[in-house]
């Protein structure tokens, strides 16, 4: 199974357009050590050619750009894209769809309630209509059961709902429900090895723990170091809790849950552009260092 990062980074990307934060300055001036990052987005293929796309972001275009493998150039109009899942109804998680209008139809599996979402309080099945039939939907259940994708036919996927928290035009923001937001349980059937990704998640309960223990790698939520960060940043007044994401440190952050998952590659990602980790100089970046944890970052190739 091969895994392309396409972006890392947490809503508005890093720097952020509109952001002055000492780390946004500080990539931008050149006096922090740190990369440069688009929204969080993935792409996972058996073989090279056909790829899934997980999550569709806002940068999608330039992501696109940045990885050949997506534009085969077989035909005169192409892509190697053969489908895309989307695991919640975030801006930073679908707006890439529009982008993408020109290739429509697209087979879109996601739940019925991200359905909902994208079709009434931001619309996108309904304008992708216009474009050569829009998105196609295949329902995701919750039934915890795996499915199969036909452009990557060895590849079985299983959809974990997770805690988090519904966007600001869905009726469920500030009551999340079962189908909101998922974690990603991607196997490949010929090797065994496989991978969970979880890039909104707000709480580890047991039974996600029990499908993270399933998997080789895991590409979990990264967004905060510390739950407060955006008030002590003085950019926002959202607890990361609120947001529904785990911080990193703190009694039961994912610093702790990771303590008890030796054998997984530990990779973070959707990382917001207040979290210190972005700096590569950083005591917090030194501490994921000596812990075995990795920062995900724009183009990492993984291959299990």
């Amino acid at each position: 199974m091969h895994i392309r990062v396409l972006g890392s980074a947490a809503g508005g990307g890093f720097p952020q357009w509109n952001c002055n934060c000492r780390q946004c300055t500080g990539v931008r001036n050149g006096s922090l050590r740190a990369q440069r990052r688009t929204q969080s987005s993935i792409a996972v293929s058996d073989d090279g050619e056909q790829w899934i796309l997980c999550n569709a972001s806002p940068d999608i275009r330039v992501q696109l750009e940045s990885f050949p493998a997506l534009q085969p150039a077989r035909r005169l109009r192409d892509t190697a894209i053969g489908a895309v899942v989307l695991l919640d109804s975030q801006i930073d998680h679908c707006t890439g769809l529009l982008s993408l209008r020109e290739g429509c139809p697209h087979t879109v599996w996601c739940t019925e309630r991200v359905r909902e979402d994208l079709s009434s309080g931001f619309p996108l099945f309904t304008l992708l209509k216009h474009w050569n039939g829009g998105l196609q939907w295949q329902c995701i259940g919750l039934d915890r059961e795996p499915f199969r994708i036909a452009a990557c036919p060895n590849l079985q996927f299983r959809a974990i709902p997770l805690v988090s928290n519904a966007p600001p035009y869905s009726p469920n923001r500030g009551n999340p429900q079962p189908g909101d937001t998922l974690g990603l349980l991607i196997e490949d059937r010929r090797t065994g090895a496989s991978v969970f990704y979880a890039p909104g998640l707000g709480q580890v309960d047991a039974e996600v723990a029990s499908w993270m223990r399933h998997a080789d790698c895991l590409l979990l939520d990264g967004t905060l170091w510390r739950d407060d960060e955006m008030r002590v940043c003085e950019v926002g007044q959202s607890l990361g809790s609120e947001m529904g994401h785990l911080a990193q440190s703190g009694p039961g952050g994912m610093l702790d849950v990771l303590e008890g998952f030796s054998r997984q590659r530990k990779i973070l990602i959707h990382i917001n552009n207040t979290n210190p980790i972005l700096d590569e100089d950083s005591a917090e970046r030194a501490l994921l260092d000596r812990r075995g944890i990795e920062v995900a970052y724009d183009g990492l190739s993984i291959t299990l």
